[in-house]
């Protein structure tokens, strides 16, 4: 076993030489990544982030819980952002899905009882583009019909392509 001085002045050495890196820019740049917003299918044209509020289905139309994201250039990885919105707690489910050119999808997100207080938020991903498909939509979902008491929970939401 090292004595604690050992490992403290080991410790020191490695921050410094990471600083150091840092400071010379001899970093990596492997490990930078470049993000953009993508646009929500149906969004106004002014900004990427979606506000929405959870509202209970419509029997005679489709409810709100579905948002889409554009994506129009290959990226290597996608990114889900959400933060919290309201006043009012509530638990609700939250699905996330990549949507292929090929007309598949594959869920990436499953939290069936997420929970967030007030003016919190969450990012999921990275997740990696899949050999052989072509991404076109992030898709999120924010609640259910079965989950009524999380009506009236105003979130906002939104999505990244990276390179």
């Amino acid at each position: 076993m090292r004595p604690l001085a050992s490992i403290l002045l080991t410790s020191s050495l490695l921050t410094s030489g990471l600083l150091t890196a840092v400071a010379t820019g001899s970093v990596s740049a492997v490990s930078a990544q470049t993000c953009e917003f993508l646009a929500p299918v149906g969004g106004d044209g002014v900004t990427n982030i979606v506000t929405k509020t959870i509202g209970p289905g419509n029997p005679f139309g489709r409810p709100n819980w579905n948002t889409d994201f554009f994506v129009t250039k290959p990226y290597a990885s996608y990114k889900f952002f959400f933060t919290a919105n309201s006043s009012v707690s509530a638990t609700y489910p939250v699905v996330g899905y990549l949507k292929f050119s090929d007309g598949t999808n594959m869920e990436v997100i499953n939290d069936p009882s997420f929970a967030p207080p007030m003016g919190t938020g969450r990012e999921w991903g990275p997740f990696p583009t899949y050999p052989g498909k072509q991404v076109v939509q992030l898709n999120f979902k924010i609640g259910a019909s079965a989950d009524q008491a999380a009506t009236g929970f105003t979130y906002r939401i939104s999505t990244q392509g990276c390179f």
